[in-house]
């Protein structure tokens, strides 16, 4: 049979002269691409769980141009299509020296369907918006998409996905008659989302990285090791992780690594030359599910990835899957893993973003909370432990607060990579010998369904600023009870009364405090950090009800007295 394209291709990474791009096809097949101005690169399919898949990697793109590119399948030309009504999509490279090229990162998370296949009416999806801005203005491109977790729902399938799953079900195929759990039911999340014309113009022409949150597992993924306990209960759970975790090892990690970390990765050179990969990706699947623990030594799959873009370092890290559930030792990474970024966060660079589903700076009231429960959960009473339990996943606490001892490390780290000097932990070498702190930190965050921009205050004056950037959702929303209750949570006198709970169970006070400078927004948004010399302008853009972007925050941010 002739091989169609089903999905993609989706641009991943472009690393100096070359680029990679992920697609699916309907049948095996040769696929091949060759990019106006020099560039070209061809791969074969492979197989898992009968699907077909390619990883394509282009080399010989000329520097800091913007050349239209063709995908062939067996010599057919399958992308773009003759009647494609959108402008032909392109592949973008820096110049070779580009330390004074600006940087543009456009991020944001929870994304539903397209609004044909979703369960309920929802406000404009702003990726599709941004797909349009963009084919009107091409100059506009930002160099890296970055989507920060819940690209599918695997737990809140649209109409048509319930659908199939109910005649699955039928055909003695258990589990949820609502949710997703075999890595077929998870592609037709792939199917139904990617699809969307807009939305697959944007993929194929602006670079992309992805990370997880819980929903492309299950709401509340590895909240608790009791709830990892009863999870692994249920009859079907066992096919759900597997299922969950290979597809998305194929569809959204592999465009993650590098050229050189593809060819370095063990999983994906057998993958990659398997006749059929199906019990590599099944077996895979159920064995990097293991947490950190006494019993399990092995060191985790690394999820959590890294690139520089000119003077620019980003650092994605897993918030969910690798999590250290052991009370009394909970952690948001394990120790290698922790180990791993301490070594990305030093180098030479202006600029440090850090990309973490969920936010590391909430609003104040709810972190305490957070902190509060994270103790009594874990309190050497029965009936408290079980009653903090009960209180952490009814109401999601399990943010970085709830991961008390994370939350520190991460703000004294940038404590000691704001201030700089001697003690910091191995920033570029500036005049005099003295270490020079970066221009900025920023993280970008998600999950929480409203965007909102803060500032981090050590207590003490210092050159960096460290924000913590929020742009959710990108195509959801909050429930309208919940809102006035978020906005609450900002108040600084409920805030107040809220730390009385921690105080009172023996929970420090945060070594730091932090400052909403804009927000909260609870519309359909996307958000765009830009980074200019020492300059960078966080915006978040909210979608119209004729689907078009307006702002809704803008701040700019550089270091205090130009000091560095």
């Amino acid at each position: 049979m002739t091989a169609q394209l089903l999905i993609g291709p989706v641009l991943r990474r472009v690393d100096g002269d070359s680029a990679t791009l992920w697609l699916e096809t309907s049948e095996p097949a040769e696929v091949r691409v060759e990019v106006d101005g020099g560039g070209a690169g061809s791969a074969s399919t492979f197989s898992a769980y009968g699907h077909h898949y390619a990883l394509v990697i282009v080399t010989g793109l000329a520097p800091d141009s913007a050349h239209p590119y063709r995908l062939t399948l067996d010599d057919r030309v399958a992308w773009p299509a003759a009647d494609s009504p959108y402008p032909a999509p392109v592949i973008r490279t820096r110049a070779t020296d580009d330390r004074d090229q600006p940087v543009s990162l456009v991020f944001g998370s929870c994304r539903e369907a397209t609004p044909e296949a979703t369960r309920r009416r929802l406000p404009p999806d702003a990726l599709d918006a941004l797909s349009r801005r963009l084919m009107a203005d091409p100059a506009a491109r930002p160099d890296l998409l970055v989507l920060l977790g819940d690209q599918v729902y695997a737990d809140e399938p649209s109409k048509k996905v319930r659908r199939f799953l109910r005649l699955r079900r039928r055909n003695g195929h258990h589990g949820p008659v609502d949710q997703v759990v075999a890595f077929e039911e998870y592609t037709k999340l792939y199917l139904e989302s990617w699809r969307d014309p807009e939305v697959r113009w944007l993929f194929s022409t602006v670079p992309s990285v992805m990370i997880f949150d819980d929903h492309e597992l299950i709401d509340d993924w590895n909240t608790s090791a009791s709830w990892r306990a009863d999870m692994a209960r249920q009859s079907w759970w066992r096919d759900r992780i597997s299922g969950g975790l290979a597809s998305y090892w194929i569809y959204q990690h592999l465009g993650n690594m590098s050229p050189d970390e593809l060819a370095a990765d063990p999983l994906f050179q057998k993958v990659s030359t398997a006749d059929d990969a199906t019990d590599l990706l099944r077996d895979f699947g159920r064995r990097v599910d293991e947490p950190e623990s006494a019993e399990n030594t092995d060191q985790p799959y690394q999820w959590s990835f890294a690139l520089d873009l000119g003077r620019t370092r980003l650092i994605v890290l897993d918030n969910r899957c690798n999590r250290v559930l052991t009370p009394g030792a909970r952690a948001m990474l394990p120790a290698v893993e922790w180990d791993w970024f301490l070594d990305r966060a030093h180098g030479d660079y202006d600029h440090l973003v850090v990309g973490s589903s969920l936010p590391w700076l909430m609003p104040p009231a709810i972190h305490h909370l957070e902190a509060w429960n994270e103790r009594t959960a874990e309190s050497h009473r029965p009936r408290t432990a079980a009653f903090g339990e009960k209180v952490r996943r009814a109401f999601d606490l399990e943010h970085w607060a709830a991961f008390g001892k994370s939350f520190d490390a991460l703000g004294e780290l940038f404590r000691r990579l704001g201030e700089g000097g001697p003690e910091a932990p191995g920033h570029r070498v500036g005049a005099g010998g003295a270490y020079a702190a970066p221009s900025s930190i920023s993280v970008l965050s998600g999950d929480v369904h409203h965007s909102y921009v803060a500032r981090a205050d050590f207590g003490h004056a210092m050159a960096t600023p460290v924000m913590q950037l929020t742009c959710s959702p990108i195509h959801n929303e909050v429930p309208l009870p919940m809102r006035p209750l978020m906005r609450i949570s900002w108040s600084r006198a409920v805030a107040r009364v809220a730390r009385g709970l921690p105080k009172a169970a023996g929970v420090r006070k945060p070594r730091l405090r932090w400052k909403r400078l804009a927000g909260p927004y609870f519309g359909n948004a996307v958000g765009t950090l830009t980074l200019d010399g020492q300059v960078a302008t966080a915006r978040i853009e909210g979608t119209t009800r004729a689907g078009e972007l307006y702002d809704v925050a803008r701040v700019d941010y550089r270091p205090e007295n130009g000091r560095r």
